[in-house]
């Protein structure tokens, strides 16, 4: 692929420039080093997608080279060359990790045949190792509190069953992460992961996605042998539920039937009694953020690696007085909500060090409007005013302290919504 990084490790002057000239006429980018020594250094400094090296070099050589290269765990691919080739040396050096060995004199057309083959290797190699990451992301859940603790413990009693399973909790807590680590840890994880979003389609878009049309298949046939992971499930209208409810059914009858996993938040009213008594099997209720508050430290930390890992940009630290904030903020959002003030943090507080006067509104010292929503209240209008006052700050904090956008958004006049702010 025109544009990939090469470089080129040969004691030999014309070696060197011979292959730079080709490789640079084929739309590499190409750097090259005249010792072992220096293409360490090399890449210690700067990325590269290959390395072409020679086994005979000054100082420590080609092989020792690789090898020290694979001690750092970097699994670039390195392709050896030799005028002195062997069959003793080009076992040791596909021992050392060596995707192939090319020997001197170089035919130019066989060495790019090579190389293109380790940099397609190294393509795949990529690849799975991004999906990997991505599989390991969407099945993680952190955290080391009771609350976490049982959760991990039901989920792997659940993923020993072919039993439905409904999985219930608050928006943000991680139930899709829940349904596919149950399908990860089952019986079946190679087999298909189908997930039929209910919440986010139309009736006709959910009918059609759940039975198909015409030469469209239906995700519960497509998740036969897999999983079948129904999210927002009580959002689909009433005769779409039953409709489900009586599909599944007959699969169950004919032993066709994929296994079903479905979300919905944890009293599930919408949900109708003959599909509630179909996914219902296996109950799992995902905690809270506010459940496992001791939890919280780790997630951002966590957090900030890796989005700090995807932006490039250094991690940032929390002074003790803003963590422990964070830590006493109620989390309506959940982990969802944490993740993106964890971003917001990172892309917008140019200092290293995070202090409470860096945090959003409501979750500095002083307590916020969300902490008033789970404390005791004394009557009902009570809580209704500090709901109000939390979902008002809310806005607010959303529209950067914007008091126009906020009013506008909130269907109120500036004024209105000053008043609203002042009432105790």
């Amino acid at each position: 692929m025109a544009g990939e990084r090469i470089l080129v490790v040969d004691d030999e002057p014309g070696v060197r420039s011979a292959l730079c000239a080709i490789l640079r006429d084929e739309g590499f980018e190409v750097h090259t080093a005249e010792s072992g020594e220096q293409a360490l250094e090399a890449l210690e400094r700067e990325s590269y997608d290959a390395v072409l090296l020679d086994v005979w070099l000054p100082g420590i050589d080609g092989l020792e080279t690789l090898r020290r290269l694979r001690e750092r765990n970097q699994d670039i691919e390195v392709v050896m060359i030799s005028g002195h080739g062997t069959i003793d040396t080009a076992v040791r050096a596909a021992k050392s990790g060596a995707f192939d060995f090319v020997e001197k004199p170089l035919s130019l057309d066989r060495t790019l045949l090579v190389l293109r083959n380790a940099l397609r290797q190294g393509r795949l190699q990529q690849s799975n190792r991004t999906l990997l990451e991505q599989l390991s992301r969407d099945t993680e859940i952190i955290g080391s509190s009771p609350a976490v603790t049982r959760l991990l413990c039901t989920i792997e009693a659940a993923a020993g069953s072919e039993a439905a399973v409904l999985v219930c909790g608050e928006p943000g807590t991680g139930r899709e992460s829940v349904a596919r680590r149950i399908h990860a840890a089952g019986r079946r994880p190679d087999a298909p992961f189908v997930e039929v979003p209910c919440g986010a389609l139309d009736p006709a878009s959910a009918a059609r996605a759940l039975f198909g049309e015409g030469d469209t298949s239906s995700r519960v046939v497509l998740a036969r042998g897999g999983s079948l992971f129904l999210e927002d499930v009580e959002r689909l209208e009433p005769p779409l539920q039953n409709r489900l409810a009586a599909a599944l059914g007959s699969l169950v009858r004919q032993g066709h039937s994929p296994r079903v996993i479905a979300s919905a938040p944890p009293r599930a009213a919408g949900l109708g009694h003959d599909l509630r008594a179909m996914l219902d099997v296996i109950h799992i209720d995902v905690p809270s953020l506010r459940e496992r508050r001791e939890d919280i430290p780790l997630l951002i930390g966590r957090s900030m690696r890796e989005l700090a890992r995807e932006y490039g940009r250094p991690v940032k630290r929390l002074a003790p007085e803003a963590q422990a904030a964070l830590v006493r903020h109620s989390w309506p959002g959940n982990t969802r909500e944490l993740w993106n003030l964890i971003e917001r943090i990172l892309l917008l507080v140019p200092h290293e060090l995070v202090r409470v006067e860096d945090l959003p509104e409501g979750l500095g010292g002083a307590p916020g409007p969300a902490e008033d929503l789970y404390r005791d209240f004394d009557s009902l209008e009570a809580g209704l005013r500090a709901f109000e006052r939390y979902y008002l700050h809310r806005v607010l904090s959303r529209e950067n302290g914007n008091e126009e956008a906020a009013a506008r958004r909130l269907g109120l006049t500036v004024v209105e919504l000053a008043e609203r702010l002042r009432r105790p």
